[in-house]
Parts: C-alpha cells; structure tokens; sequence
C-alpha cells in the first residue's frame, strides 16, 4: 500500500489510507473504493447506494468535467500523473477547486514527487501519494519554500503584486 500523505490544516501528515484502489478488472470488495471513472459510470450510482465512500481516479486524457454533476458525492478525486513531466492533473485539480467548488480530497497519484509539492498544494491538491519515498517534512517544506507567489491559484494566497497595492 503506497504513502498517503495528507494536508490538513496547514500540516502534512502520514494518514492510513481508509481507500482501496480497484482496477476495473478486479473484484470491489466491500470496503471504500477508488474506481476509474468508466467504472463509476457503470457502478457508481449502485455503489454510493450501498452507503460507501467511494473516489474516482481520472487519468490525464480524461476530462473533469465529466464528473461534475456527481462531484458532491464524491469523497476524493485521485489525479493520475503518469510521468513526472505531465502536468494536466495540476489543471484538473484547479478546475474542481475553482469552477466546481469541491471541497473533497484531491489525491495526487502516481508519479508524484515532491518537488513539485509547492504547485500541487497552490493547485489545491491536499492528498499526496509519493512515489520518491518523501516525507511530510518535505512536503511541509516544498509548500512553503517561496515567501510570495506572483499569481493567484486555489491556494488564495496573495500574489506579490497585490502586497505591494498595486
């Protein structure tokens, strides 16, 4: 089972995972799942029926938007990043943060690593699945490493720009 690393309240911390990652090939079992997004397109509905938590992992080529009825039943959107140069999770990430207003977890996973920690966390990513072995002090560490920003992002945090009033 992979780290899960977790931001809450301004702090990383290694959390269990209460999720199981399910293949479409595999059988569900009876516990909370991260599915595909053809998977809960099929299963969704009867899953969340059954009172279960259940998230849905969106690869690269996929677009967000498809989930955007369902996103307030959706406990966490996992975000696949497949090589550490594919950056369109970073998008996705934004979009459910500032268009669609999601406030449940947005999981980084895959080939996630802790550079780019800073982006995925101003993104609003909040969920992180380290495939380089980091630890939440580093992460602690990427997100905070640049005292001004110079745009505005899900993170709200004020560009420099508007701290000098201009």
């Amino acid at each position: 089972m992979p780290t899960l690393v977790k931001l809450t309240e301004g702090a990383f911390s290694v959390v269990d995972d209460a999720f199981t990652w399910v293949p479409d090939d595999a059988d569900l079992p009876r516990s909370d799942v991260i599915i595909s997004l053809a998977r809960f397109q099929a299963e969704g509905d009867r899953l969340l029926s059954e009172g279960r938590k259940v998230g849905v992992r969106i690869e690269p080529d996929q677009e967000i938007e498809a989930l955007a009825y369902d996103l307030p039943r959706i406990a966490v959107v996992a975000l696949a990043f497949p090589k550490f140069g594919d950056g369109r999770a970073f998008s996705s990430a934004r979009l459910l943060r500032e268009r669609f207003a999601y406030t449940g977890e947005v999981r980084a996973v895959g080939d996630v690593l802790v550079e780019l920690g800073g982006h995925m966390v101003r993104c609003g990513f909040d969920a992180f699945e380290p495939a380089d072995g980091s630890q939440p002090a580093q992460w602690a560490h990427v997100a905070t490493r640049h005292r001004h920003v110079y745009q505005r992002a899900a993170d709200a945090r004020t560009p420099a720009y508007a701290l000098r009033g201009e």
